[in-house]
This record gives structure tokens, C-alpha cells and sequence, in this order.
């Protein structure tokens, strides 16, 4: 399932029929130090040569920074630019592809200035360019941090702006209702392995020249292209859910390029985990996170009128959906739709009211509200190419990184296990995640993430009850980086915590990215403010 950082991307389809959200080196290059060629021990020399060759030459021609094009939505004083990178770096003077990136200057004087820090949201498949309007838009969390840093953002690879790629016509893909995850029978489970299966080979058709290329260690040689060609001697990264991945990437790959690191709501970087076992793993923490939600919508029933105990909101759901899946609401609502709607609130508690309003607006009888809120729109033409897109590269990347199950009789078995006690989202993840099983490139072999010479300490940033990132993955990546750091958020499970008001958290990471400084030990933090209805 896509984890798409501490903001709700538009839903992005799933290949195999369901709406769902998804879940990285002249002058200013440091020379690539023995721990840069850590890619050796993978036999990926060619690739850590050809990093290092892209980034001298990305310090030595830097960035175009000119005003953003206008259908960017990006209003100065943001500027915007264009790094080139090799699309294989084991032929790093063969086909470049252009990422774009954006920033926006420090506010703080010359002298408070600490460089560049560069923010990846998630996905994989979010975009990072909206994160300098951070800065532009005063948000008072990253005020002190504003002082110190250019804030900079990217579309990573085959991302938005930075030779974006595609597995179906977006029209096409965006059209609903789509089939009920949840199968009924054999015929039911044949018709969306059928409907993965070509989704995997649009992938191929479509883009088949980036696909083999599509990978998180790719995209963290790109995070040092970038990198150089800032003008940075050393990386200042900031990354939210499957951004800690990258980062951890980047951090095994070139520790001894790391100045400050800060990752929030962690990927599992396990290679056992990557990515069949930590999708799996989501679905037992969404139920968990969907229960809390549906607790919070009982204690505020005077509010909602949805019953006033969990179960008796669940039976209201469920009542729902049985109606959908015999009637889509305004014929294009079913059971897909209403899971990719109804999931922001396991995400993100900042949609917890929201979603509770209109599912209340629906039990009074105004159905039009959960229509407008859960159905796609065909006339937004640019909207549902970027959650085509997004959901591309989605598959792409988890697809290529690793090595799936390629018998369907191992997906059926953990996924029918797995639906009885986790029914919200078991289902739905799978056929998301199905196209893998016929991935039409090589699989690769995750990176075995690791603290490598010269990497200072990493700060990890988790709620414990986190649905997208469950919280083994922090502990595991801790454990996995020497001198880290972890602060937990106790009794709290919003995905994305650096970006909400909590200042236990909020002071911890300014002053690790002003400083350097982290607590001599990990810290548990209180939760953030609960949601008001």
C-alpha cells in the first residue's frame, strides 16, 4: 500500500481494481569514500562509479534556478531547476533523465545559514515540490529550521516533472466502481489476477525502457546527484514513510555523505520485510488504527450519531458497504471507493473528523456528500494522470526493488489468513500489490541496510500505533544504525508525525537539524492534541 507522507496525496488507484492511497557526490562533491562503494558488496561497483561520475559532473554544472512555469503552482519566491542523472548508472555517460527540483532560500541571515535540506514525502511515488511552501506559507512547526536551511524538493524519478512514467490511461484508470476487493469466489479472485496481470504488462508497454531502473538505490544515487550538484558537500535529508527507506538507502550507500538525517514514520528496511512481508504487515496495523478511529467516532456519537460503541460504528459500516457493493452510490461508489475514502482516517488523524462528517451526512440520508468526497472526477484530466502516475510508480518501485511471490497459491493463502481478523484493508492491499507477481523486469535484491563509516547520528521519529509504518520498522531501523536515535510517540498513530504540533517532537528535530545534538538516550514523547469532532 502506497504511505504517502504526512499529507494525503489524491487517491491513486490500484492496478487490480481498488481506489487505494498509497505507502534517494570538484569542489563541492565529497570524493566517494570506501563506505560509497558499500554498492561493491551487491556487485554494483559499475553503479557506485557511475554515481560518482554524474555527481562531479552535477557540482561542476550546478542548477538553472529561474522562476517556477506557471502550471507548477509554485509562486515565488520558490525557483525551480533541473538536475540531469544517468537513468542506469552502470552507463553513466549513456540516456539522462531530467528531475526537477525546486527550493526556496533560508529566511534566517548568511550566517545562520547550514545549506540545503531536501525532503522526500513518501510513496513511493509522492512528489516533494510542494515542501519549500513550507517555508513560503509560514508554517510555524518549521520556522527555526527555515532560519538554517534552504528548503528543497524533488520529483524523484519517473515522478510528476522528472521523466514521469505510466501503466495505464488514466481515464481509463480512474473509472469506478471497481470490483469489491473482498472475493466472493475463485471466479472473483481469477478476474483480479487477470486484471494485474495486465496491469504489469501496461507497465512494460507504456514504460518498459525506465522500468528495470525504477529503484530506491537508484533514486538515492540520484539524492547525491542532487546533492552535488547544490553544491552541498554533505546531504541534510528529511523523510516521511517510504522516504525513511530511501534514506536509509542513502545512508548505506554513503554514509560518510550524511550531515543530518531525520526519518519519520519508518519502512522496515529489513530484507526479509521488503516489500511482500511489509505489506502484509500493514494490514494487521490498519485494523488496529481503523479500530481507534471508530472508538474516537463512538465517544463523539453526540456529534456523529454512528452508535456509541465500536462496534456499533463498524456495524454501521459494514451496512454500508453491503449496500454499495449491491448498489454503487450514484453508480459509481462500491466497496473499492468507499476503502480508498474511508482509509485517510487509519492514515492521518487530521481526516478523522472530515470523514466522520460525511459517513454521519450519509447515515441522515444525504448520500451526495459520501458521492462527491469518494468518487473520482472525470473532467480533472491533470489530477487523475498524477494518481495514475503516482500509483506507477508505486509498482515500479516496490515491483523492482525485490523479489515477490511468484506463486499465486502463497499470496492466496496469507491474504485469506490474514482477511478473517484484518478484513479493512487485507484484500484491497493485495490486488494493489499483485502485479509484482508477473513483474515483467528483473527483481533485485534489497539493499542490507546498515551503518557504514563516517554516518553521524540518524533521528527516527514514530507513533506507536502508526497504520502505513507500523512500529516494528523504527525499532528495527534503529537497531540497524548505530548512534541513532528514536523518539516515539506514545498512544498516538498518525503517519507523519514531524509535521504535527507536538512540541516534545517538534523541539527534538529542530534541534537536531540546528545542532546536531540528539538526547543521550531515545525519548517517549506524549501524543499530539486527539482530533475534534
Amino acid at each position: 500500500m502506497r504511505d504517502s507522507g504526512p499529507k494525503r496525496r489524491a487517491a491513486a488507484l490500484g492496478s487490480a481494481g481498488v481506489l487505494v492511497t498509497a505507502t534517494l557526490i570538484a569542489g563541492a562533491v565529497a570524493a566517494p569514500t570506501a563506505s560509497a562503494t558499500a554498492d561493491t558488496h551487491h556487485g554494483k561497483d559499475r553503479e557506485a562509479r557511475g554515481v560518482a561520475i554524474a555527481a562531479a559532473r552535477a557540482a561542476r554544472t550546478g542548477i538553472d534556478w529561474q522562476d517556477c512555469p506557471a502550471d507548477w503552482n509554485l509562486a515565488e519566491p520558490i525557483q525551480c531547476g533541473w538536475v540531469s542523472v544517468p537513468m542506469d548508472y552502470a552507463k553513466p555517460y549513456g540516456k539522462q533523465i531530467k528531475l526537477a527540483v525546486d527550493r526556496v532560500g533560508n529566511t534566517g541571515t548568511k550566517s545562520e545559514r547550514q545549506g540545503a535540506l531536501l525532503y522526500n514525502p513518501g510513496g513511493p511515488g509522492g512528489s516533494g515540490l510542494r515542501f519549500p511552501a513550507r517555508v513560503t506559507a509560514k508554517n510555524p512547526v518549521w520556522a527555526a529550521t527555515a532560519k538554517a536551511y534552504d528548503f528543497v524538493g524533488f520529483d524523484p524519478r519517473g515522478v510528476g516533472k522528472s521523466a514521469p512514467i505510466s501503466c495505464a490511461d488514466p481515464q481509463e484508470f480512474v473509472k469506478a466502481p471497481k470490483m469489491d476487493p473482498v472475493p466472493r469466489s475463485e471466479a472473483d479472485k481469477r478476474a483480479q489476477r487477470k486484471l494485474a496481470r495486465e496491469y504489469a504488462e501496461g507497465c512494460h508497454e507504456r514504460s518498459g525502457e525506465m522500468l528495470p531502473h525504477m529503484t530506491t538505490p537508484n533514486t538515492a544515487r540520484d539524492l547525491d546527484v542532487i546533492r552535488a550538484a547544490l553544491g552541498e558537500k554533505k546531504l541534510n535529508f528529511l523523510g516521511v514513510s517510504y522516504g525513511t527507506y530511501l534514506g536509509a538507502v542513502y545512508a548505506t550507500l554513503f554514509p560518510g555523505h550524511v550531515r543530518r538525517m531525520v526519518v519519520d514514520s519508518v519502512v522496515n528496511p529489513s530484507r526479509e520485510k521488503i516489500w511482500y512481508q511489509a505489506n502484509l504487515d500493514q494490514d494487521v496495523a490498519f485494523e488496529g488504527r481503523w479500530k481507534d478511529w471508530q472508538d474516537w467516532v463512538a465517544k463523539n456519537d453526540a456529534t456523529y450519531h454512528l452508535g456509541d460503541t465500536r462496534a456499533e460504528v463498524q456495524e454501521q459500516w459494514l451496512a454500508l458497504r453491503a449496500t454499495a457493493e449491491k448498489n454503487p452510490l450514484g453508480g459509481v461508489v462500491g466497496p473499492a471507493e468507499l476503502i480508498s475514502f474511508f482509509q485517510s482516517a487509519p492514515y492521518y488523524d487530521s481526516a478523522w473528523a472530515p470523514t466522520a462528517a460525511v459517513f454521519s451526512q450519509y447515515v441522515a440520508g444525504d448520500t451526495q456528500a459520501l458521492v462527491d468526497a469518494a468518487a473520482p472526477d472525470p473532467s480533472d484530466t491533470a489530477g487523475n494522470a498524477a494518481s495514475e502516475n503516482g500509483n506507477a510508480v508505486y509498482t515500479a518501485v516496490e515491483c523492482t526493488d525485490a523479489k515477490w511471490p511468484a506463486d499465486w497459491r502463497t499470496w492466496d493463502r496469507d491474504n485469506t489468513r490474514l482477511h478473517r481478523d484484518h478484513p479493512f484493508m487485507t484484500w484491497a492491499n493485495a490486488w494493489m500489490n499483485l502485479p509484482c507477481a508477473t513483474w515483467p523486469v528483473k527483481q533485485q535484491t534489497p539493499v542490507d541496510v546498515r551503518s557504514g563509516k563516517g554516518l553521524p547520528p540518524v533521528l527516527i521519529v514514530q507513533s506507536e500505533r502508526d497504520a502505513a509504518t507500523p512500529y516494528a520498522g523504527a525499532v528495527e531501523l534503529h537497531q540497524r544504525l548505530r548512534g541513532s536515535r528514536l523518539i516515539t510517540e506514545r498512544d498516538a498513530g498518525s503517519h507523519g508525525v514531524t509535521g504535527l504540533v507536538n512540541p516534545c517532537v517538534n523541539d527534538r528535530v529542530d534541534t537536531y537539524l540546528l545542532t546536531g545534538e540528539v538526547d543521550r538516550s531515545d525519548v517517549t514523547c506524549a501524543p499530539h492534541a486527539t482530533p475534534k469532532p
